[in-house]
């Protein structure tokens, strides 16, 4: 399993250094650079953390960026203290986490929104099942 952990202030500067970060780590994990699924992956995490940025900053000052690949798959999480929750259902959401749950369905792989491991807030996670691997 490779996994990288990022915590990023709520400041829109920090949309680009997720990227960053993000695209790094893919490329230590074998993702290729400038690949499709490396391409989805950094429009998920810009999208993720642009969506904090813009509605959490009120409840917290950071959010939290994970990457692991492990077990055939890509995982992005992104998560944030906002304590209220994230409706997925079609229709509720807007276009970028449409666009994210277009990204993931285009890799077999999934949304969901989970309560945060350590109290208040979320995770958005989202799981791109790696090419060439069932």
């Amino acid at each position: 399993m490779n996994r990288q952990v990022m915590t990023v202030p709520l400041v829109p500067a920090s949309v680009r250094a997720a990227r960053i970060s993000t695209a790094e780590a893919l490329t230590a994990f074998g993702v290729a650079p400038r690949s499709s699924l490396a391409d989805a992956a950094l429009l998920v995490v810009g999208e993720l953390v642009s969506n904090c940025v813009r509605h959490a900053a009120e409840h917290a000052s950071d959010a939290e960026v994970t990457v692991t690949v492990a077990a055939g798959q890509l995982v992005i999480g992104v998560g944030d203290q906002d304590p209220r929750m994230i409706d997925l259902a079609a229709g509720t959401t807007g276009e970028g986490l449409r666009t994210v749950v277009e990204l993931a369905a285009a890799y077999e792989g999934d949304v969901s929104v989970e309560p945060a491991a350590r109290g208040r807030g979320k995770t958005v996670l989202v799981r791109f099942q790696l090419p060439g691997v069932r």
